[in-house]
């Protein structure tokens, strides 16, 4: 397990492919399907997909537009999502796919910081019928004042040139504690550092949707945040949870966590906290 066991091409509503990975085990419980964040790829969560199939579920991901390998067959430029509608467009796809492979399965949505974002505007906006959502590190609002003057231009360009794009100035060793994860993502040729002018700003504007919209929140929800990652706010994911009706809420917050919580030193802690919940949303032990 933890191996893509099959790989294929997503088509999108608007003609484009995206690739695509399915890690699968006989009989699943359920299936997760998993959204990724800015500037990586699907298959930095090999090891996420391994936890979740020996917990009983199949995994379904993709290389977001402007991510990954996905990014010759869209619009060739990274970091550009050409329009956050499409965005959401596509994980409605991608979670068709999900429920064709695996009809009799509980379909679960996870997502990590962009793909965080991505997720809970998804349920918010689109209201599918889901056995849940998972959302860790969700973008909401960095956890940093972004530059005054990059804000501005944010915005001009977003009217004029929207898919022009140029480095997002993430710190990457905020990424996690552990020393090697960060070598590897710095070495990794699939990721990047770029940010279109639209899709930054599109991120800000459906981060601060999202918050506005929490009350009319109706699914069960995982939501988790280290309390030391410097990338995505904490509080804001903290302020999110607190207008989320309790009943449907699970809010774990890891002290001295970094920004991706699954390749933390203790990930293993973590992903047997998401697994449980699963167990919890599934009506097992």
């Amino acid at each position: 397990m933890g191996q893509s066991s099959e790989y294929f091409l997503l088509t999108t509503k608007d003609g484009k492919q995206l690739c695509g990975y399915i890690w699968d085990i006989p009989e699943p419980s359920a299936c997760i399907t998993l959204v990724h964040g800015l500037g990586e790829h699907a298959a930095r969560y090999a090891h996420v997909a391994e936890a979740l199939n020996n917990a009983g579920c199949a995994v379904v991901a993709f290389d977001q537009r402007g991510h990954g390998k996905s990014v010759a067959s869209t619009s060739g430029r990274r970091g550009h999502g050409e329009s956050y509608e499409q965005m959401l467009d596509d994980i409605a796809s991608l979670l068709d796919v999900s429920a064709h492979r695996f009809p009799s399965c509980p379909q679960i949505l996870y997502g990590h910081s962009m793909g965080g974002n991505l997720v809970l505007n998804f349920a918010l906006r689109r209201k599918p019928t889901l056995a849940g959502i998972i959302a860790t590190s969700p973008a909401l609002r960095p956890a940093f004042t972004p530059p005054a003057l990059k804000l501005a231009a944010g915005k001009m360009l977003y009217s004029i040139a929207p898919s022009l794009t140029m480095p997002n100035g993430l710190d990457v060793t905020g990424i996690s504690r552990n020393p090697s994860v960060v070598k590897a993502y710095i070495a990794d040729p699939l990721r990047h550092n770029q940010l279109s002018a639209q899709l930054g700003m599109d991120i800000l504007s459906s981060g601060e949707w999202a918050l506005q919209h929490a009350r009319e929140w109706t699914l069960p929800l995982l939501l988790m945040h280290g309390e030391a990652d410097r990338l995505t706010s904490c509080a804001a994911t903290t302020a999110f949870a607190q207008n989320v009706p309790p009943a449907l809420l699970t809010f774990r917050t890891w002290a001295e966590g970094y920004h991706e919580l699954h390749n933390e030193p203790n990930n293993a802690e973590v992903l047997e906290f998401m697994c449980q919940w699963v167990r919890t949303v599934l009506g097992s032990k």
